[in-house]
């Protein structure tokens, strides 16, 4: 049951600080920033926010330097797979947007089972 919880908190968290991205983005946009600021400016903003909120709400863990690194690793990692899926996904059937949609659940259990069992220890 804890772990049902668990992992329901955990994609509440990631869909919360998904539509803060977006919503802070297109902010930024209408501010009059480039969309490569407004994009990235709402990402390291979205990553701290989820990273906090995981911590507190889903792992009930204190945060540090050493936690938040492992964290930033396991961003790094996940941008990697969905770049892949995209990547296999256009030059199999010439559709990334595809591979994008597939990546969702493959980063969402990585970063799921390397939060509970790795970042937030």
């Amino acid at each position: 049951m804890i772990r049902s919880r668990q992992f329901l908190v955990f994609l509440s968290v990631g869909i919360a600080t998904a539509a803060i991205d977006i919503g802070l983005m297109q902010w930024l946009l209408w501010q009059g920033a480039t969309p490569w600021l407004a994009a990235s400016i709402a990402f390291a903003i979205c990553v701290t926010i989820n990273y906090a909120a995981h911590a507190k709400l889903t792992f009930d863990a204190p945060s540090s330097l050493r936690s938040f690194v492992r964290f930033l690793t396991i961003v790094a990692v996940n941008y990697l797979i969905t770049i892949a899926c995209v990547q296999a996904a256009q030059s199999l059937m010439g559709m990334p947007l595809i591979g994008k949609i597939a990546s969702y659940p493959l980063v969402t259990l990585n970063g799921f089972l390397f939060s509970k069992h790795w970042i937030y220890r």
